[in-house]
């Protein structure tokens, strides 16, 4: 495998973390660069450990994975995006409207982005030329990146939304998770 397609995966397997790290900030307007760095690095966390774990747990346990890994994420994604959806219609003044970035939710929405990477995991156990430490090291780096970038982007964009940010981001989470288990279901992804 190529270093070209490694990067190619990277980016791939990132844009589900890079739209949540929008919403992110578009939600959470007080984030800072440390918000940011966390965010990267627990998407990037998630991104570049999933293949390692697909990786060795093969092909045989794929199919058991594969199975499920849509109604997951489409559950953590919509539970967390519903939960945004009725706090926007909550609150009243741009204080309250305020949305805190928890760990808790940063882990759950790390591990409903990465699910997808376990399957690159198995399949670069397949493949006979795949480094896998430099690998998940590449897609964990790319991840950070567009990560940290996304939130900034969000954060930019949220002033222009105002108080309509955690609507917009909740809506875009429950999107994403259903996108994910539509892609799954009638697509095959």
């Amino acid at each position: 495998m190529t270093l070209i397609e490694l990067i190619l995966i990277g980016i791939g397997l990132s844009m589900d973390a890079f739209a949540v790290s929008v919403t992110n900030g578009l939600c959470c307007r007080n984030i800072r660069t440390g918000g940011a760095a966390a965010t990267g690095a627990v998407f990037g966390g998630f991104q570049g450990l999933m293949p390692l774990i697909g990786y060795f747990l093969g092909i045989g346990f794929a199919k058991y994975i594969s199975a499920f890994d849509h109604i997951i994420a489409l559950v953590l994604l919509g539970f967390i995006g519903g939960q945004m959806i009725y706090e926007s219609f909550k609150k009243d003044d741009d204080e309250k409207n305020e949305t805190k970035l928890t760990a808790k939710m940063l882990i759950m929405q790390g591990i409903a982005t990465s699910i997808d990477a376990l399957a690159v995991g198995v399949s670069f156990a397949a493949l006979r030329d795949v480094n896998i430490g430099f690998a998940c090291l590449c897609i964990c780096c790319i991840t950070f990146v567009f990560s940290f970038a996304g939130v900034f982007i969000g954060k930019k964009s949220g002033t222009v939304l105002n108080n309509k940010a955690q609507l917009a981001g909740g809506l875009i989470l429950v999107g994403i998770g259903i996108k994910i288990f539509v892609e799954h279901v009638f697509f095959g992804g």
